[in-house]
């Protein structure tokens, strides 16, 4: 549940539907590609394929996703009036009153646990109701006050790995060995990309107050450094479940190639320290965790 909107983003229409209204408050393509990874995990864990998990994965998880969007939205309503990727959203606007917004969020928030504890398993529904929290209640607000939010942040960013596998689950659920090698790969990915985007978004950041970066000093060398650092870690953590024969050595192949592309990346970030090379980035890792996911279920598919 990352905050991945792109600065100087084509702005949105002044006048939209409060359909299209409620779509942007929750986030929808950004819970989308949330609830992706959430069905990929299940998918790469399951050894007894149900629709109707899949169907609760994808209904409950989109509706806790776009929930803690929402939460964030209301929480940072008057921030938002501040930066240039923001002011345009239904809140700064006025298209959705502030009742109109917590309504939608708290009943996204119970619908989606419901569905997540009864049409899979209590422990679905815990890390639901857990990721929600997290981000709204904690992430957001930190965002002001330390750069150690990304830390934070990445927990219910990387949960959505933990409900698809732990979907799969009988009883009251289990968070297996595999699942929690799903969850790290998303944890650790979170950071290049946040600070990615915290690069290339700075000076709108700031005009909100909001620390992102991991160093201080903002767009400098010791936060291109971190990057690559993160970056490079990242690569032994994504093959961790072809290490444990989890999913193939094939695979495993593929997901260390993946691995050094988006380091490189990252070196090239540090050595030239522009916005441009902060964007390569942005947009590599958009790619980079859906096609390792995908990676590492056909291989755990066809081991």
């Amino acid at each position: 549940m990352a905050d991945v909107e792109i600065a100087q983003a084509p702005p949105i229409q002044v006048r939209y539907s409060k359909v299209r209204a409620y779509a942007v408050l929750a986030k929808f393509r950004l819970s989308f590609l949330v609830v992706l990874s959430a069905v990929i995990s299940y998918l790469t864990v399951t050894h007894s394929f149900s629709w109707q998990k899949i169907a609760s994965v994808v209904v409950g998880g989109f509706l806790v996703t776009g929930a803690a969007n929402g939460f964030n939205q209301i929480i940072e309503r008057e921030l938002d009036k501040l930066m240039n990727r923001t002011c345009k959203r239904p809140l700064p606007l006025g298209i959705l009153s502030l009742s109109e917004a917590l309504t939608f969020c708290v009943l996204s928030t119970v619908s989606g646990i419901f569905i997540l504890t009864f049409f899979t398993n209590v422990l679905c529904g815990i890390l639901g109701a857990l990721s929600v929290v997290l981000y709204a209640g904690v992430y957001t607000p930190l965002k002001r006050v330390t750069p150690f939010s990304v830390f934070v942040g990445a927990f219910p960013g990387a949960i959505p790995t933990l409900i698809g596998a732990v979907a799969d689950t009988d009883g009251f659920g289990e968070i297996t060995f595999f699942a929690w090698a799903l969850f790290a790969v998303q944890f650790v990915w979170q950071f290049p990309h946040f600070w990615a985007i915290a690069w290339v978004a700075h000076e709108d950041y700031k005009k909100a107050g909001f620390f992102m970066l991991p160093s201080l000093g903002g767009q400098d060398r010791s936060s291109a450094f971190q990057i690559v650092v993160y970056t490079l870690f990242l690569v032994p953590v994504s093959l961790i479940p072809h290490i444990f024969g989890l999913s193939s050595w094939v695979a495993g192949m593929f997901t260390f190639l993946c691995g050094l592309f988006f380091l490189a990346q990252a070196f090239t970030l540090y050595y030239k320290m522009d916005i441009s090379s902060a964007r390569k980035l942005m947009f590599g890792s958009f790619f980079y965790l859906p096609l390792v996911q995908l990676i590492i279920m056909f291989g755990a598919i066809w081991k």
